[in-house]
């Protein structure tokens, strides 16, 4: 098979070890920049033109689109699919996810726990929304926000009404959580693959850090799931309509509670905690459905 890998850095972790699984079972994988695209629009015959040539011969995509290219990069993967090449994750997947309130009301429609959260439209009473979630203290977090950057613990009234004064100030749209203090700063990442749970890690944020991202210095070992937790992951995966993800979720004292959906999981974190071989199971995905 001809497999594209959308992707603005070809030196990145995830690109490497998709390339080298997917060469090792015989493909033939190449990378693109998604943002030197054309999309060439016509009657019957939906195309793609990159640098010298027309991508009519790929057979399927792996989308690796930065959240900043979201806009320009799921209209190439949405080229694709009207080019009827099989990608591992839809445009519409793709951009549901990226919504952080557009899918905490979807998956809170298909019944899956979360912590509890607020969005308003830059309501100045504090107090009601901080209300809403349980008292202080709570998470405000950026709609836009990835990798940890954008989500603020205000462990007082005070510092949520700063934070929250900040942010409208600045027209910058956020919700308020409820903060689930018995996670002690950790949470579970579960890698989804074809809908079912391949790789599982717990993160730990440094000490006094609320934040377990490892792009924060917070550190990843390997876990054993329990059924809750598998579930949550496999009905986080269906109702958003991404079959590969990355699913985190805190552990709670009422069971596991979702976090968000990434439809661009990195690899690095979790084949290094778990030494499961993640970018094969992608590759095989992709046979298994082409």
């Amino acid at each position: 098979m001809n497999i594209v890998i959308l992707s603005r850095n070809t030196h990145l972790y995830s690109t490497q070890r998709l390339i080298e699984e997917g060469e090792k079972r015989g493909h033939k994988v190449e990378v693109i920049d998604p943002l030197k695209c054309d999309i060439i629009i016509e009657k019957e015959k939906p195309t793609i033109y990159y640098k010298d040539r027309y991508l009519d011969y790929v057979d399927a995509i792996i989308p690796r689109i930065g959240a900043s290219v979201t806009f320009y990069g799921c209209a190439v993967v949405r080229q694709f699919e009207m080019m009827n090449v099989f990608t591992i994750c839809t445009s519409d997947a793709i951009q549901r996810s990226r919504d952080k309130l557009r899918s905490l009301q979807r998956l809170s429609k298909a019944g899956i726990g979360m912590p509890k959260t607020v969005f308003t439209n830059y309501s100045r009473d504090v107090e009601e929304v901080i209300n809403h979630v349980g008292g202080v203290p709570v998470i405000i977090k950026l709609l836009e926000g990835t990798q940890g950057l954008g989500v603020v613990l205000a462990e007082t009234k005070n510092a949520a009404e700063s934070v929250l004064e900040a942010f409208n100030g600045l027209e910058a749209r956020v919700i308020v959580q409820e903060f689930i203090k018995e996670a002690k700063g950790a949470d579970l990442r579960a890698l989804v693959v074809d809908g079912h749970v391949v790789g599982a890690m717990k993160r730990q944020g440094k000490d006094g850090e609320f934040r377990s991202n490892l792009h924060r210095g917070g550190t990843a070992e390997i876990v054993k799931l329990s059924e809750a937790e598998l579930r949550l992951a496999m009905q986080a995966s269906r109702a958003l309509k991404l079959p590969v993800c990355g699913v985190d979720m805190l552990q709670s004292d009422r069971g596991p509670l979702l976090l968000e959906v990434n439809s661009t999981p990195g690899l690095e974190g979790i084949e290094g905690a778990t030494g499961k071989n993640i970018a094969k199971a992608i590759i095989t995905y992709i046979e298994r459905n082409k």
